[in-house]
C-alpha cells in the first residue's frame, strides 16, 4: 500500500495529460487483444525514456516528481528567507539548508560520527543492551521494536517486537545463490569496506568488519520469516509476558531497554517472530564483543552515511545501482528535500495543502467516495459464493469505515524538535530521529489516537488500515493524471476511482478480511465461506505464479495476493459506480473511443511505466505489488465488461476461458 517515489522533475501540472485515454499515450501498432498494457501504454513509454537517474519510471512517479516540484518550490522560499528561530519555517529551512551546503559536508567528511564510534568502541559487552537501545533511536540493529494498535483490541496501543538488523534489508539477500543476488552480495561487502575506510578504519580493520558484518547479518536472516510467511498475521501474534521474553532472550536486559526506549511499563510484548528473538539472544551471547562492536559500528556508519560528505553518498549510491540498475544519482536537491518531507512531514504538508489543494477537490473526492461505497456494497450483495450470514457482517465492516481525504483535522506537533545550524546535519537528524521514536513509543498503553494519519498530505499514495478499518487518500495523490475536475467521469472513475476501490477491496482481501468493522483480528466468517474464498486466492495466486516476468524468474503470487484482490475489486467497484454517471448513461463515444474504452484506457494509464531489469527483480523479491504491466494484463483478463470493451474473443492473447476466471468481489 505504501510506495517510494523516485523521478525527475521533468513535467509540470500545466503540461500533465488531463485524462487517462490520451492517444499520445497509446501503441496502435498493437492491439488491444494481444496486449492491452502496450497498447494503452506504448505512446507513454515512447515519449518518457527511462533516465539515468531511474530504475523505474512511471505515471505514480510522473506525479510524484511534479509533487516534489512544488515543495521544492516552498522549501526554497523557506531557505531564502529570515525565519524566525524556533519556527517551523525556521526548522524546514535550516535543515533543507544544511543538506544542500556540500562545502561543510565535505570539509566535515566523517567527524560527525567520531564521537558516535568511539561511544561504542568503548563500550563493555555487559553494556551492550544500552548500547542497542540508543542506536534503535536512528537504526536497527537486531532487531526492532515498534508500538501500534493490538491487533486484537484496536483500541489501545501495545509493544511489538519484531525482526530486523539487516542492511540489506531483506533476508533473500543474503541466502539465495542466483546470478543477481550472489552480484548484490558481494556489492554489498565492497560497500561495507569502502564506508568503513571513509571512516577512518584501515584495510585490515574494514575487512574484519565485513566478515563479522556478514556472519551475523546472514544468522539473522537464517531465522527470519519471508516476505510472504509474514502476511500471515495470525502468526505473529505471539503474546508474551516479560517474564517469557527474558527466558528467552537474556541477552537483554529487558528492563534497562524498554526504559532507554521511552516505554512505560508494561507486562507483556507481542513477539512477531520468536525464532529471530531467539537468534538475537544466541548472537548477543556466543559472538565476540569485538564482532558485535564490528556490526554496530557498521550500522551507525550506514545510518549516518547519506548526511556525511559527497565520497559516502557514492558509496550508497554505486551499491544501490547494482541493486536497482539506476546509472546516475538523484541530485542533491531531491536528496535533501527528502529529509523535512520526513522528519517535518505534517508541517511541510500543511503549507502544501493550502497552496495547492482546494476545498472543491475534498468534496468531489467525497462524493466519489460514496458511489464507490454503494457500488462496493451491491457488489458483496450480489455474491454467489457467500453466505448471506457473512455478507451481512461484511455490509457492517464497509458501513463503518473511517474516510480521510486530504489532509488531517489536526497538524502534528513538531515543537520538541530543535534544528541548530551551528550542529552537524547528522546530529540534527540523529535529535530529531531520538524525537519521533520517543514520541511514537510513549503511546504504548494509552487509547489509540484514531484520528491520526499514516502518511502526510503531500504523499502521492493511498492506504487501507485494517486497525482503524479506514481509508485515506492524501492530497497528493488527488491531481492529474489520476483526478482532475474537468476530466470526464470515465477518466476519474478509471484513475482514481479505481485506487479507491482499491483500497477499500484491501478491507477485505487476503489479509483485510481477518479484521472486523472496529479493526479487531477476529474471524467474522463462517467456515464455508472462508473455506470458498481461500479457493478463489489459491486460484488467483495461481494466475500470478505462472508469469514470467523476465527470464526464467516468475511472479510471486502469494506475496502479491492482497495487492492483485485489491487491483481487481477496485476495476469492478469503480465501473459499476461509472455506469451509474449520466455520462455513462449517455454513453457518447469521446475521441474515437466508448466511455468504457476510456474507463480502462485510463486505468491502464495509472501504471504505465519504464523499468529496468535489475529493478524487476528486485521489485519481484520485495514488492507486494504486482509490476505495472501485469497489474493491467492479467488483473482485466478477469473482468468480462473489459471484453465487452474491446471485442476480446477466444483466440485473442488477452482472453482467459470463464473457466479459468477468478472474481472474489
Amino acid at each position: 500500500m505504501l510506495a517510494t517515489l523516485t523521478g525527475a522533475m521533468t513535467m509540470s501540472a500545466a503540461t500533465e495529460p488531463k485524462t487517462g485515454a490520451n492517444r499520445a499515450n497509446l501503441d496502435e501498432s498493437v492491439s488491444p487483444r494481444t496486449d492491452f498494457y502496450q497498447y494503452a501504454c506504448g505512446g507513454w513509454q515512447k515519449n518518457n525514456p527511462l533516465g539515468a537517474e531511474y530504475s523505474r519510471f512511471g505515471s505514480f512517479d510522473q506525479l510524484g516528481e511534479n509533487n516534489r516540484k512544488q515543495l521544492y518550490e516552498l522549501v526554497e522560499d523557506l531557505r531564502n528567507q529570515k525565519n524566525t528561530p524556533g519556527s517551523i519555517a525556521q526548522k524546514i529551512g535550516d535543515i533543507y539548508a544544511m543538506g544542500m551546503d556540500s562545502i561543510r559536508l565535505n570539509k566535515e567528511g566523517a567527524s560527525s560520527i567520531q564521537e558516535d564510534l568511539a561511544r561504542i568502541n568503548s563500550t563493555k559487552k555487559e553494556d551492550f543492551t544500552e548500547l542497542i537501545a540508543w542506536m534503535h533511536n536512528f537504526s536497527s540493529p537486531f532487531f526492532g521494536i515498534g508500538v501500534m494498535s493490538d491487533l486484537k483490541n484496536s483500541d489501545i496501543n501495545i509493544l511489538y517486537w519484531g525482526q530486523g538488523g539487516l542492511g540489506l534489508g531483506d533476508r533473500d539477500y543474503y541466502l539465495l545463490d542466483d546470478e543477481q543476488t550472489v552480484k548484490v552480495r558481494e556489492a554489498y561487502k565492497v560497500a561495507i569496506a569502502d564506508l568503513c575506510k571513509l571512516s577512518g578504519y584501515s584495510e585490515k580493520d574494514a575487512q574484519r568488519i565485513v566478515a563479522n558484518v556478514m556472519d551475523i547479518e546472514t544468522e539473522l536472516a537464517k531465522a527470519a520469516m519471508s516476505r510472504t510467511e509474514m502476511r500471515n498475521l495470525a502468526a505473529q501474534y505471539n503474546i508474551r509476558t516479560m517474564a517469557q521474553v527474558d527466558s528467552a532472550c537474556p541477552a537483554v536486559d529487558w528492563n534497562s531497554y524498554l526504559t532507554d526506549m521511552y516505554i512505560p511499563k508494561v507486562e507483556t510484548m507481542c513477539v512477531m517472530q520468536p525464532a529471530s528473538l531467539e537468534a538475537v539472544n544466541k548472537l548477543l551471547s556466543t559472538k565476540s564483543e569485538q564482532a558485535i562492536k564490528d556490526y554496530l559500528s557498521f550500522h551507525l556508519i550506514n545510518s549516518a552515511s547519506d548526511y556525511l560528505s559527497d565520497d559516502f553518498r557514492a558509496v550508497n549510491f554505486k551499491m544501490s545501482s547494482v541493486i536497482t540498475g539506476a546509472e546516475k544519482d538523484k541530485p542533491r536537491w531531491k536528496r535533501a528535500l527528502a529529509v523535512p518531507n520526513g522528519m517535518l512531514g505534517e508541517a511541510l504538508g500543511q503549507l502544501y495543502v493550502e497552496k495547492y489543494f482546494p476545498e472543491s477537490s475534498k468534496k468531489q473526492m467525497l462524493e466519489l467516495v460514496n458511489n464507490l461505497k454503494s457500488s462496493l456494497s451491491e457488489h458483496i450483495a450480489a455474491l454467489t459464493w457467500m453466505s448471506d450470514e457473512t455478507k451481512a457482517r461484511a455490509q457492517e465492516k464497509l458501513s463503518a469505515f473511517t474516510v480521510k481525504i486530504g489532509y488531517p483535522d489536526k497538524w502534528k506537533d513538531y515543537s520538541g524538535i530543535t534544528i541548530d545550524p551551528k550542529k552537524s546535519y547528522w546530529q540534527n537528524v540523529k535529535e530529531a530521529c531520538i524525537f519521533h521514536v520517543k514520541d511514537q513509543n510513549m503511546k504504548c498503553g494509552k487509547p489509540v489516537d484514531k484520528a491520526e494519519w499514516g502518511m502526510t498530505p503531500q504523499t502521492v499514495n493511498a492506504y487501507y488500515n485494517p486497525s482503524t478499518n479506514e481509508i485515506c487518500f492524501p492530497a497528493g495523490i488527488l491531481q492529474a493524471p489520476f483526478f482532475s475536475p474537468d476530466a470526464l467521469d470515465a477518466d476519474n472513475y478509471g484513475a482514481i476511482g479505481v485506487v479507491i476501490g482499491h483500497e477499500m477491496t484491501h478491507g477485505f482481501d487476503d489479509m483485510g478480511r481477518q479484521f472486523d468493522k472496529d479493526g479487531n483480528m477476529v474471524n467474522w466468517w463462517t467456515e464455508e465461506d472462508s473455506k470458498k474464498f481461500n479457493e478463489l486466492a489459491d486460484k488467483l495466486v495461481a494466475q500470478f505464479d505462472s508469469i514470467i516476468v523476465l527470464d526464467d524468474q516468475h511472479a510471486n503470487g502469494r506475496l502479491t495476493l492482497g495487492e492483485n484482490i485489491a487491483d481487481q475489486g477496485g476495476l469492478r467497484v469503480a465501473y459499476s459506480a461509472y455506469l451509474k454517471t449520466k455520462e455513462a448513461k449517455e454513453n457518447k463515444t469521446v475521441d474515437g473511443f466508448t466511455p468504457a474504452q476510456r474507463f480502462y484506457l485510463s486505468y491502464a494509464n495509472v501504471w504505465a511505466d519504464n523499468i529496468r531489469d535489475a529493478e524487476i527483480l528486485r521489485r519481484t523479491k520485495i514488492d507486494e505489488h504486482s509490476l505495472g504491466r501485469w497489474r493491467v494484463n492479467a488483473t482485466l483478463k478477469n473482468i468480462e465488461p473489459f471484453y465487452k470493451a474491446f471485442g476480446i474473443v477466444a483466440g485473442d492473447a488477452m482472453y482467459l476461458a470463464p473457466e479459468k476466471r477468478v472474481i472474489i468481489w
